[in-house]
């Protein structure tokens, strides 16, 4: 029997991961997981909170259990991660060794920036405090959202159906 593809998706923070995730799993009639709802329901607290009160190598630490976890013991195909996930080698490693399709959702820094700060979560990304910060931290990034396996080009007028028939055309499911 032919084991199902799973699909990780990555990208900036406001790149749509999430809406998209949501759509693809409707798509392939399959389920998704978020890393950081995954996250919040092991640790009791938001993803936000956890860097706020243990730092963000405390939070990478957690993420990094979610995402094993999510591989190892979660149901789900479609795995939306964090913003930041993908830039570990050791998830990168860990996406690899679970044979994941990695996808990233690349969508212009204006773009994300204005859904950050439209967003009422907005406030709760402690990495993304101000547009400067968040605008070096999207370039800081790209170098790592650059190995994933798939790149899709995330406009402002895209629709997140379209971007998970793009997505699973591309993986041929």
């Amino acid at each position: 029997m032919k084991r199902r593809l799973r699909i990780l998706l990555t990208g900036f923070m406001g790149a749509g991961k999430t809406t998209v995730a949501r759509a693809l799993a409707r798509l392939l009639e399959d389920s998704f997981v978020s890393l950081d709802q995954l996250i919040a329901e092991r640790e009791g607290r938001a993803p936000s909170q956890l860097i706020l009160e243990e730092g963000e190598a405390y939070f990478r630490d957690a993420e990094t259990r979610a995402l094993r976890l999510a591989l190892e013991a979660h149901p789900a195909r479609v795995i939306d991660t964090g913003g930041g996930a993908w830039t570990l080698p050791r998830n990168r490693a860990l996406a690899a060794r679970y044979d994941c399709l990695t996808v990233w959702l690349d969508a212009p820094f204006e773009l994300c920036w204005q859904r950050i700060t439209h967003d009422p979560a907005g406030a709760a990304r402690p990495l993304a405090r101000d547009r400067a910060l968040a605008a070096r931290l999207y370039e800081e990034r790209r170098a790592a959202y650059q190995l994933a396996a798939l790149r899709v080009r995330v406009k402002p007028a895209s629709n997140p159906e379209e971007l998970a028939a793009e997505i699973a055309a591309a993986a041929r499911v």
